[in-house]
């Protein structure tokens, strides 16, 4: 856990990150569907705000419980893999800011033994609030990766995700 401090400090940096990014993108390119099953990049900066309360609340059950059990997070209880709610960009984007202030304010507050707390989650082999995280910040950039994807890469090379 000696980069904590890192992971903090890119989930500090990330709403800049996002923001300015999607400053770049072209307004006739956020509800571009480039393909079967694909989300938009709207949907993707929209998926990242609908988000940030569940994390929130993943990270205080942690500081408020022993060993939290979690159940998957699935947007669509339905089963079928609906794109996420299409939100207004700045909407979006301000809820974003707005919940990991609120994250980041709590994750600085912590202690080291809730840093090495543990939890259980039935779609992973261990889980921890260090890997809650460090999950946190790879999902934002991972997202953000997706839709410079979406937006700038030609069709032959676009990844698939089935």
């Amino acid at each position: 856990m000696q980069d904590a401090r890192d992971l903090l400090d890119g989930l500090r940096r990330a709403p800049t990150l996002l923001s300015e990014f999607v400053k770049t993108i072209p307004e006739s390119k956020m509800d571009v569907r480039r393909g079967q099953g694909f989300w938009t990049i709207a949907e993707h900066v929209s998926h990242l705000a609908e988000v940030q309360p569940m994390l929130l609340d993943r990270f205080q059950r942690f500081v408020n419980e022993d060993h939290p059990e979690f159940v998957p997070y699935i947007p669509n209880d339905k089963g079928d893999p609906a794109p996420p709610f299409r939100m207004e960009m700045t909407t979006a984007l301000e809820q974003f800011v707005f919940y990991r202030e609120k994250q980041l304010a709590l994750l600085e507050s912590v202690d080291d033994a809730t840093w090495r707390k543990t939890a259980t989650h039935p779609e992973c082999e261990y889980y921890s609030f260090y890997i809650l995280v460090r999950h946190t910040l790879m999902h934002d950039f991972w997202h953000m990766y997706r839709m410079e994807e979406l937006w700038l890469t030609r069709d032959a090379y676009l990844t698939k995700v089935e």
